[in-house]
């Protein structure tokens, strides 16, 4: 399922930073979820309401459903919403 765009961000600066990995949005290339520690961090950050605010209800449980699948592959419990 395709996330949609935003205008606040910048691609590019996500797969700059981070190269090319796997990101919960990968449209916007936010949220990486290629290790143990960017998995924990994304589920942190996708919970925090400035950056939950910036997607729709189904594009937002589309990365915490990404995230959640990442957190299984590695063992992580992850708390609840």
């Amino acid at each position: 399922m395709a996330i949609e765009k935003r205008d606040d961000v910048n691609p590019d600066r996500g797969e700059h930073e981070y190269g090319d990995v796997a990101f919960a949005d990968p449209t916007n290339n936010k949220y990486p979820i290629d290790t143990e520690e960017h998995v924990r961090a994304a589920w942190s950050y996708i919970h925090m309401p400035r950056n939950a605010s910036e997607y729709d209800a189904k594009d937002l449980e589309t990365i915490k459903n990404r995230i959640r699948e990442a957190a299984e592959r590695y063992g992580i419990e992850l708390k609840a919403d």
